[in-house]
């Protein structure tokens, strides 16, 4: 059986709309999904007490209310649903383990009004073995199913053809694929550092056409291998004379999903985000997916 999509449960609105996004990919992709809801013991407490029962059955009770909601939704859905004992983000990576894609909300009951990314959402984020989506729940965030008017689906994908990553580009072609959705490939890019300095005052127009060239020749050979193993997708490149977080951030304005990628850290087994994908999780309004890769 093919590994489950993973989404975790804590009451708040961020997960309910990471839920429900989660059922719709589960669906989309023919597996089931599994509901993880965290019930930590209290501070100071070494064994289980009222309170804690309480919220645990309060947690069981929120898990009953989803995957009633959601199988009456998504009646062809198989959902399950689980508890822990530990902390959320130790239970979500513990449970990921086993799980094909883990589903969060940007931010959940922790936190305070106006923050942007929740601390359960950033360790996942930089630790999970599997990819993570994370779902903005916020005004004028955008719903997959209802693209913005006069666009259809779309699928962004944030590229580096200098440093290609296998497991990104097969993460972004297969989304597309199963929405078919347009893809959108994303290369940021910035003047050579040996051909332009400090004391530079003009680069002619010849010098930038002639980088941007050698850019875009160099991305759609990177693409060529993954056009033709997704001859289904459409597929349109963008070289951007931007930072790449900002280059990521206008385009992905009204799309389905932007994927980004995560380089694991086999010294650092709690990980860490590079400062795009940082930037992109806080300021980013459409549902992120965060690849890992070893590249």
């Amino acid at each position: 059986m093919r590994p489950p999509v993973l989404a975790g449960l804590d009451g708040s609105e961020g997960a309910a709309a990471a839920a429900d996004w989660a059922a719709r990919e589960a669906a989309l992709r023919g597996v089931p999904l599994r509901l993880l809801h965290a019930s930590p013991p209290l501070p100071g407490t070494a064994v289980p007490g009222p309170v804690a029962d309480r919220l645990r059955h309060m947690g069981a009770r929120l898990l009953q209310r989803t995957v009633a909601e959601l199988t009456d939704r998504y009646p062809d859905l198989q959902v399950e649903d689980a508890q822990a004992d530990d902390p959320p983000a130790c239970a979500l990576l513990t449970a990921a383990r086993d799980a094909g894609l883990l589903v969060v909300g940007t931010r959940g009951t922790g936190g305070f009004e106006g923050l942007a990314v929740g601390s359960v959402a950033l360790r996942t984020a930089a630790a999970a073995p599997c990819p993570v989506v994370f779902v903005p729940h916020r005004p004028g965030a955008f719903i997959e199913g209802t693209p913005a008017a006069g666009r259809g689906r779309q699928v962004v994908l944030g590229f580096d053809a200098h440093r290609p990553v296998g497991e990104v580009a097969a993460f972004a072609f297969s989304a597309a694929e199963a929405r078919k959705a347009r893809l959108r490939v994303v290369q940021a890019w910035a003047f050579p550092a040996e051909s332009v300095s400090p004391r530079t005052l003009v680069v002619t127009e010849e010098d930038r056409a002639a980088w941007e060239d050698q850019e875009v020749l160099r991305l759609s050979d990177a693409l060529r291998p993954w056009q033709e193993k997704y001859p289904r997708v459409v597929v349109g490149a963008d070289v951007m004379l931007l930072h790449p977080a900002e280059a990521l951030l206008n385009a992905s304005r009204g799309a389905d999903l932007l994927v980004v990628g995560r380089r694991t850290e086999r010294l650092a087994p709690e990980g860490r985000l590079g400062p795009v994908t940082h930037a992109v999780l806080h300021h980013t309004r459409c549902p992120v997916a965060v690849v890992p890769h070893d590249g």
